[in-house]
């Protein structure tokens, strides 16, 4: 039975969400560490807006491991302690997480559901269970939507298609690539899986052609967008027709480098406020780009939609021995306030590494000056300043475009 409020209207959606997000954020900052230091001094009973939300600082999945090695094992932002949070996992990085509260604490029974995972279903659950949360994160949102799971984790190929063989589950949860050589393995085995019609996938991309050969095994996949500290970002509700928001999170699409939100359906960093407990993290900015789609999903869900993962956010080129980051150009915007966007594009010519930044602007002498001296203070790097048409730039969330063949 899917859940009701995925479609209800925006407003209400809203209203909700805002209503809740002033006690949320008390709740951080009197039981978080990180987060008491990070909104000192904020009236946090004001925050019940987007502009409001905006104003917050972020929290960066990138620092992440420096700041757990300086403060084990959660850096301050949870509110458990490691033995309180049931399991703790450790993704690459290394980054530690707890699981969270509830039975279903990742929220992944939505996206299960989405993808027609009913109960009394068996799911063949090839993500890993071991220090990553994926296995878990699948396993407990399968059984939150009345499936069993056999845990079957990656690997093993030939003893996973015969305990299909055996089992005929109805459902899959795992990367698409892995399902696909699951299937290639049981056709030329001779195994035949009639009950196998659905999938939910994750974990990296499925491009068209993995779909439809998924599809011309029986199969139709669903994917999903997780991570492990946020749990369920975005799901699909219709293989294809683009990735529902979350219920009980808010995600906004911002500006690589500065937390500022961008004009709707513009790229940007996939940023994301949970409403958790445990782990209450605000304003997560997950280094991924994605943009929201004017369209709603053709399933009838109500909620955003995101386009689907559209590159990393995370553009620091390494030039002449020296990194420059998206916020250099950013705090660049703000000295030269006539320009539009911004692009760096890195090159290299022979063993030299050359720099061209593209602005749209006017093309005078004095603002490309004022750009080129910018640039140089705040990079300690040279570039040739080149003036562009405003809007000649895509708006595809690239700041910093590295040509170079490394």
């Amino acid at each position: 039975m899917h859940d009701p409020r995925e479609y209800r209207s925006m407003a209400e959606r809203e209203a909700e969400w805002f209503a809740r997000l002033p006690a949320q954020l008390a709740f951080a900052r009197e039981h978080s560490p990180a987060y008491r230091r990070l909104f000192a001094g904020v009236d946090l009973s004001l925050v019940n807006s987007w502009s409001a939300l905006a104003s917050l600082p972020l929290t960066r999945k990138s620092a992440l491991p420096e700041e757990q090695a300086e403060l084990p094992p959660f850096a301050g932002y949870a509110t458990c302690a490691p033995g309180e949070a049931g399991r703790v996992f450790a993704s690459p990085g290394p980054i530690f997480e707890p699981q969270g509260e509830g039975a279903d604490p990742w929220r992944m029974r939505r996206a299960c559901q989405a993808a027609g995972f009913a109960p009394g279903f068996l799911v063949h659950n090839s993500f890993a269970y071991h220090l990553t949360p994926g296995g878990f994160m699948l396993d407990l949102g399968c059984q939150a939507a009345g499936c069993a799971v056999f845990p079957a984790g990656p690997g093993q190929t030939e003893l996973q298609v015969g305990a299909m063989r055996a089992l005929q589950p109805d459902a899959y949860v795992g990367t698409p690539s892995f399902l696909a050589i699951l299937l290639e393995r049981a056709r030329d085995a001779g195994v035949p899986l009639p009950r196998l019609k659905r999938a939910l996938v994750s974990g990296e991309a499925l491009p068209a052609a993995l779909r439809e050969q998924l599809t011309g095994f029986g199969v139709t996949a669903y994917q999903c967008y997780a991570s492990a500290d946020l749990g369920l970002i975005a799901y699909e509700g219709v293989p294809g027709g683009g990735l529902i928001c979350d219920e009980d999170i808010l995600v906004e699409i911002v500006c690589p480098g500065t937390g500022e939100p961008v004009p709707f359906g513009e790229v940007g960093e996939v940023v994301v406020t949970t409403l958790q407990r445990s782990y209450p993290l605000v304003r997560f900015a997950t280094g991924d780009l994605s943009a929201f789609s004017p369209e709603l999903s053709p399933c009838g869900r109500s909620g955003r939609v995101l386009r689907g993962w559209l590159g990393r956010a995370d553009q620091t080129a390494k030039v002449r021995g020296l990194f420059v980051h998206p916020a250099q150009l950013a705090a660049l915007q703000k000295r030269v306030p006539e320009v539009g966007r911004l692009r760096l594009e890195v090159s290299r010519a022979g063993a030299q590494d050359t720099l061209t930044l593209k602005a749209e602007c006017a093309d005078t002498p004095a603002l490309l000056d004022a750009l080129s001296t910018g640039f140089r203070e705040l990079t300690q790097l040279r570039a040739d300043v080149v003036a562009v048409l405003p809007g000649s730039l895509p708006a595809d969330g690239k700041v910093i475009d590295d040509c170079r063949s490394h």
